[in-house]
């Protein structure tokens, strides 16, 4: 059996036959167990199935923040959490940030807590995920990260930004225009994208240039965050913008 633990609530995988979830829920100190089928549109909400207990409000500690979510009504992915410190420690002294897919923060609120960015403009159009994020920079008691409601597609252009966080793999790079005339010059975008492995090194690459323009554009590292699917790799670019 593969699980995940998020917070007290225990999320097992399709294989899980063993109907002993009061015994599992002891030793996994959990309220709740729950199988999540799958994510599924833009808004990224869950398909789910409750196996035991009935609350899916819960709030999870990653890399010294807190994230309170309902996992019925929102995804967390938690294979993601390096990456997550990892650009939180990239950010440098007052930059302006947008996280165009901003969830409940996964990315926003790393950066509000372990950056001293200027400002973190967090879209996100699911208004579930909107709401948790707005709890979520309470929580961790955060004054520099403004929560926008709304499709990063339209909210974006209203915006400009030394960095720009693009963590969403499907269809993300239909969004690499407006993510560059963004970003201020000498800036830098972090594009995620689900790419077969021969590929991996060239048409992440690729789209960021053609939507560049005459811009020129400095790749500074190309960061595997993890197997996607088999041959397909998840993969996130951080380029320069000049």
């Amino acid at each position: 059996m593969k699980y995940k633990k998020i917070g007290d609530i225990l999320i097992v995988d399709n294989n899980y036959s063993n109907d002993d979830f009061e015994r599992l829920s002891r030793k996994h100190k959990v309220k709740t167990i729950m199988r999540i089928d799958h994510i599924q549109g833009t808004k990224r909400e869950p398909v789910y199935k409750i196996l035991y207990g009935s609350e899916t409000e819960t709030i999870n500690k990653e890399n010294g923040c807190l994230f309170k979510l309902d996992l019925s009504k929102v995804m967390w992915s938690k294979g993601n959490n390096n990456e997550r410190l990892r650009i939180a420690k990239l950010v440098e002294d007052g930059e302006t940030v947008i996280d165009m897919f901003a969830g409940i923060g996964y990315f926003s609120i790393p950066i509000g807590v372990h950056s001293n960015a200027k400002q973190v403009y967090a879209i996100e159009i699911n208004p579930n995920s909107h709401h948790y994020l707005r709890e979520n920079i309470k929580l961790n008691k955060l004054n520099n990260v403004t929560p926008i409601l709304g499709d990063c597609m339209i909210e974006t252009p209203k915006l400009k930004a030394d960095r720009i966080v693009m963590g969403y793999v499907k269809t993300t790079h239909h969004y690499l225009k407006v993510a560059i005339d963004s970003l201020n010059a000498g800036g830098i975008i972090h594009y995620h994208e689900t790419v077969p492995e021969k590929l991996m090194n060239s048409r992440p690459v690729e789209r960021i240039s053609a939507q560049a323009g005459n811009r020129d554009v400095e790749v500074l590292k190309i960061n595997k965050i993890k197997k996607y699917a088999p041959g397909v790799e998840h993969v996130v670019v951080d380029a320069r913008i000049n």
